[in-house]
């Protein structure tokens, strides 16, 4: 017998222990899964509704309201130029009403990644002990292949929008949640202790001195969420997602050429605007907090 072959008796223990697991999550998804779909609506509404603002506003006001965003992000008319022809081009190329799909989903996942996220990054930086629980669990999050997470997301909702949106932010939230512990740790400590020589309160201090210091970092975290969630743009595609995924795995069932560097050019557009958008924001914040030390 190889060193690496269980006997008989162990691998049938290890099989009955995968059924086990099996049975027990299917049984947890027929009791539960229903209550949880009804807690998450909130989120599915919010993506639903967003999506049609998005899809039913004529296109050139959706243009110049995106391009006045980045404008007012950055401060940079390049950028803002950039952005203008950028998502034009996507219109030309027929992916529009996909890209719309895309960002609404995008910014969706975000928004719950940094509602949640958040909070548990100041968690982290607040405990310890808190820290050395939520390390693994990031690690894992991090390293565990995408596709996995398909798995329990399926088995809970089926297939369609909200599995791909929970999917997204499973994925995407790690790095706001280590950006923000990482952000409050780095707050001088002599900034803190002048802090509580003004009598200020935990909460004051959390609110006044903490996270606007630790904002640039914040925003690094957001960043890096956005980046990753567009990353899973065409896997949640999988479960029934919509946007630029969907013609991505229509092309590769198709062998459609056009259609798929076209749908991938659009995601790599969309990913670019984000990221220098956000980038230039996070350095805005930096610089001005420069200035007022």
């Amino acid at each position: 017998m190889d060193w690496f072959e269980f006997p008989e008796m162990e691998r049938e223990q290890l099989r009955d222990l995968r059924k086990g697991i099996d049975e027990g999550f299917r049984d947890f998804t027929r009791a539960y899964g229903e209550t949880i779909e009804n807690a998450l609506y909130p989120v599915e509404w919010f993506l639903k509704h967003f999506e049609n603002l998005l899809l039913d506003t004529p296109w050139i006001i959706v243009l110049l309201a995106l391009s006045g965003i980045v404008y007012f992000a950055s401060r940079r008319p390049w950028l803002t130029l950039g952005t203008f022809f950028g998502m034009a081009l996507i219109g030309y190329f027929g992916m529009w009403e996909d890209a719309m799909k895309t960002l609404a989903m995008i910014s969706t996942a975000t928004l719950g990644s940094v509602l949640l996220g958040i909070p548990l990054g100041i968690g982290m930086a607040k405990s310890d002990r808190v820290q050395t629980v939520m390390n693994p669990i990031l690690d894992v999050m991090q390293t565990m292949p995408s596709f996995v997470y398909l798995i329990p997301v399926i088995m809970l909702f089926g297939i369609g929008k909200l599995p791909g949106i929970i999917a997204v932010i499973i994925y995407a939230i790690p790095p706001i949640i280590r950006l923000t512990n990482l952000g409050i740790r780095l707050v001088d400590k002599e900034v803190l202790e002048a802090a509580d020589a003004f009598g200020s309160t935990s909460w004051k201090r959390l609110t006044n001195v903490q996270i606007p210091l630790a904002l640039p970092t914040i925003m690094a975290g957001v960043n890096q969420t956005i980046m990753m969630a567009l990353a899973m743009v065409v896997v949640a595609a999988l479960v029934g997602a919509p946007g630029l995924g969907q013609p991505v795995l229509k092309a590769i069932n198709n062998q459609f050429l056009f259609m798929g560097v076209s749908a991938g050019m659009a995601i790599v557009i969309l990913a670019i605007i984000i990221d220098r958008a956000s980038q230039a924001y996070g350095q805005r914040l930096q610089s001005h907090r420069e200035k007022e030390h």
